[in-house]
């Protein structure tokens, strides 16, 4: 039975997830439309992701620094592609101090034009490179439809830019980061498996020379992209002038590189893993990995619960994040509620007889009900948890593999395409145009999400052109 107030999955998918994001407390809508308020729990998942990304992206030499919000409007000017593929998005600021600005100002959509002036400045030798420079930041995007963590007007991410002496060097980069940063963090992290290949002409981000992403599969069937990772080629250092003396003193632009993820991978938590009792967060990524509900009915239980309660609590806490929910104000079966909704991973119940006999009952919030229950000694209790929490980890991220495969369906047909897109991923022979591209997501509101990595050695037909090709991509609908 689904929880009340949480409309079922199956009945409506999009005021599931809205329910999910505001029982959970996760979000709040703002006063500005298209924009939300963060509230504590949502935030500090944000933070876990912050942290456990920012330590893989120091990890392969990269540092962090700050650039401005604001951006002159001849900046984002300067590459031809980019402003274009951002015109729809970008809000300008044209007063300040009660007066006309003698430029506009652009409010950061994203920060390739302003980091790119300033690597001008740092930039002068080949020893300098490469630069590797990540900030965290928010930015602004105007966009139409909005939907809290998937796609609001002002969003939190995290955006690296880099610069290299040669393209070899620019294309390692850029996939070093989609694999050892973002798939990596995806799948062991978040528990979502994803799928890691190239944007179509098409799909690319405006300005760059190739694009890479990886994508995810929600419970509706349809594709979040989950990250990407931009190889600039020299567009940008071309545009703003930044280059380098090589060692036999010759002048040479950069090679560039950006990438970025966002608060969306808050949504696609949400999307692929949480059911119809509310939100399920994998262990790696919950601000509270295990919650402690004592349960009593006279004073002199409570007593002796409560000890023993505080007892635990001490010791899972050298290795976990724990809360106590001791409030007296509200039941045991509230607090089971509440705590199942907000996603704790693990609960332990610890009640007069528990005391008696030195044992506490567990429940797993991936697996709900009777089948994730089991009542365990008090010793050895953070071996158990441990052994626990890897267990949901693992499970939820095998559960969510599972599903995806089921949900993708090889073609050989159009026709076949336009019925399969209906329920998942689909993965066709294709050798269209980008007038084709369009043509396909015009009539069946799917797009190409990836052309994946791994190929087959065996050539087939274009689904839509009949065309001899080698090439398989991944079409779905997408968020």
């Amino acid at each position: 039975m689904p929880k009340e107030g949480i409309t079922p999955r199956s009945q409506d998918y999009s005021q599931w997830y809205l329910d999910i994001v505001e029982k959970a407390e996760l979000a709040d809508y703002s006063a500005v439309r298209g924009c939300m308020v963060i509230r504590p729990h949502g935030y500090a998942i944000w933070e876990l992701i912050q942290r456990e990304l920012d330590a893989r992206i120091k990890a392969t030499g990269h540092v962090n620094a700050y650039f401005p919000l604001f951006i002159p409007m001849s900046f984002l000017q300067k590459e031809a592609e980019h402003v274009e593929g951002f015109a729809p998005e970008v809000a300008v600021v044209t007063h300040g101090g009660g007066e006309q600005l003698a430029e506009p100002l652009v409010v950061r959509p994203t920060s390739e034009a302003i980091i790119g002036h300033s690597f001008a400045k740092w930039i002068k030798s080949w020893r300098d490179l490469p630069l590797l420079i990540n900030q965290w930041a928010n930015v602004v995007r105007w966009e139409m439809r909005t939907r809290p963590f998937l796609r609001t007007l002002e969003f939190l991410w995290q955006e690296g830019h880099t610069a290299h002496a040669t393209e070899q060097e620019a294309e390692e980069e850029t996939l070093r980061i989609l694999h050892e940063v973002y798939a990596d963090f995806a799948e062991k992290v978040m528990a979502i498996p994803v799928l890691r290949g190239r944007k179509t002409e098409k799909e690319k981000f405006a300005g760059a020379l190739r694009t890479y992403a990886i994508e995810a599969m929600m419970q509706d069937g349809r594709a979040l992209q989950a990250g990407t990772s931009h190889n600039l080629g020299q567009n940008f250092a071309r545009a703003f002038g930044i280059m380098y003396q090589t060692p036999d003193n010759r002048q040479e632009y950069v090679w560039t590189t950006s990438w970025g993820v966002s608060t969306r991978l808050i949504g696609a938590l949400i999307m692929a893993h949480s059911d119809d009792e509310g939100l399920v967060l994998p262990p790696k990524l919950a601000p509270i990995q295990v919650v402690i509900v004592p349960i009593y009915k006279s004073d002199a239980e409570r007593s002796a619960v409560l000890e023993c309660a505080y007892r635990l609590k001490e010791q899972l806490a050298e290795r976990f994040r724990v809360k106590l929910d001791d409030r007296d104000e509200v039941t045991p079966g509230f607090k089971f509620n509440e705590w199942e909704v907000r996603g704790v991973p693990v609960r332990v119940e610890v009640g007069p007889r528990d005391v008696q006999q030195g044992t506490v009952a567990l429940a797993r919030r991936d697996l709900p009900g009777r089948e994730g229950k089991s009542f365990v000694p008090q010793g050895g209790l953070a071996e158990q948890i441990g052994g626990l929490l890897d267990a949901v980890q693992q499970s939820l991220y095998d559960r969510a593999l599972r599903f995806r495969e089921e949900r993708t369906v090889d073609v050989s047909t159009y026709e076949q395409l336009k019925e399969a897109v209906e329920t998942g991923f689909v993965r066709a022979y294709w050798a269209g145009s980008r007038e084709d591209e369009d043509r396909v997501q015009a009539e069946t509101r799917a797009t190409i999400r990836v052309i994946p990595f791994e190929q087959p050695e065996k050539a087939g037909r274009c689904i839509l052109t009949g065309k001899e090709t080698t090439q398989q991509v991944i079409f779905a609908r997408a968020y």
